[in-house]
């Protein structure tokens, strides 16, 4: 039978009872309130977006480096992210590792087609993606190719600073206001879309022929519109159903009624001699009614916001549309 002495009974009891004690003795913590963070508007666009937009030039482009060779060339023509690609430019020619460039393409000559704005607006120059140096040798410089806008590189691709580009923010508003009035601005032509597309919505980015000459700006909101009745792709020609006879629709054997139900509206008679206002002349026609009427109001179909300007040219992103968008229609600075 284990006998403990006085003492070490003492000291037993100590041991197990520090738990207690450091339980006691250890303070609750304060419940704490984190606050949410409010979140500020908002960007356009994105950098993969805002630097694979691409742009018209006016001026002729400089002599640029350009993409002479690739590590793997030997068994591709297209490169991507990661690979590593020539450049024939070294320390002679001004180049340091770790230097970034953008790389562009040049695709050809845009030429302005609208009655606002005709003749040469400049090239379409391509945003392919961007690298960074990695060698240098004397003549000529390893790179890697950092990032690629959908489009492969390709030998003969030039090399240009990267555009400092800064993304406008969003609007906090939800709608577009279809009927707003003219602003009276600058209006122009939404005359080219990114990939050749022909409709375009929400997020897709566009080029108008708006530019520097006409005090446009980086961040500058316009309004897309066009006539009212004009643009779709369909279009409906055979709207007047009804025969065009000089009195009454009954059927040509049992007479089993007075008008068709899809006939137009009668003609009101009153402008010949004697009628006394009787509704029994030819149907009135859709464009009859339309070849009369006040001037309209204008039918808003979306909203642009510019991210970069050129001289006789902007690029833009699509922020909002409430209908069918496409090349042609017109824009409006807000």
């Amino acid at each position: 039978m284990l006998r403990l002495s006085f003492s070490s009974f003492l000291l037993v009891s100590f041991l197990l009872a520090l738990p207690v004690l450091a339980t006691a003795q250890t303070p609750t913590p304060t419940p704490q309130v984190i606050a949410p963070v409010a979140k500020g508007p908002l960007q356009v666009a994105g950098h993969s977006k805002l630097y694979c937009a691409g742009y018209i030039r006016l001026q002729r482009l400089p002599r640029l480096h350009e993409i002479v060779g690739a590590l793997d060339e030997q068994e591709q023509r297209t490169f991507s992210d990661g690979e590593i690609v020539y450049i024939n430019a070294g320390s002679q020619q001004g180049i340091k590792d770790g230097q970034n460039f953008q790389i562009i393409r040049p695709r050809g000559d845009v030429k302005g087609v609208h009655r606002q704005k005709k003749g040469f607006l400049g090239t379409y120059v391509q945003d392919v993606g961007e690298l960074t140096v990695i060698h240098v040798r004397e003549n000529v410089s390893e790179a890697q190719i950092v990032t690629s806008c959908g489009d492969m590189v390709l030998l003969g691709d030039l090399l240009t600073t990267i555009p400092d580009r800064v993304s406008p923010l969003q609007r906090t508003e939800t709608d577009i206001d279809r009927f707003a009035n003219p602003t009276g601005k600058q209006t122009g032509r939404l005359m080219m879309a990114k990939d050749s597309r022909e409709m375009v919505s929400n997020n897709d980015v566009v080029y108008i022929d708006l530019g520097v000459e006409d005090n446009v700006k980086a961040g500058d909101y316009l309004t897309i519109y066009r006539p009212l009745g004009t643009g779709n792709i369909t279009r409906f020609d055979d709207e007047e159903q009804a025969r065009n006879r000089a009195t009454g629709f009954q059927s040509n054997r049992f007479r089993g009624g007075g008008f068709s139900t899809e006939g137009s509206r009668a003609k009101d008679s009153t402008a010949f001699v004697n009628a006394e206002g009787r509704y029994r002349y030819r149907p009135i026609t859709t464009k009859e009614v339309k070849r009369h009427r006040p001037s309209m109001p204008r039918k808003v179909v979306g909203e642009m916001v510019i991210i970069d300007v050129q001289t006789r040219t902007a690029t833009a992103i699509i922020t909002r549309a409430v209908g069918e968008v496409h090349t042609g229609d017109w824009v409006e600075i807000q």
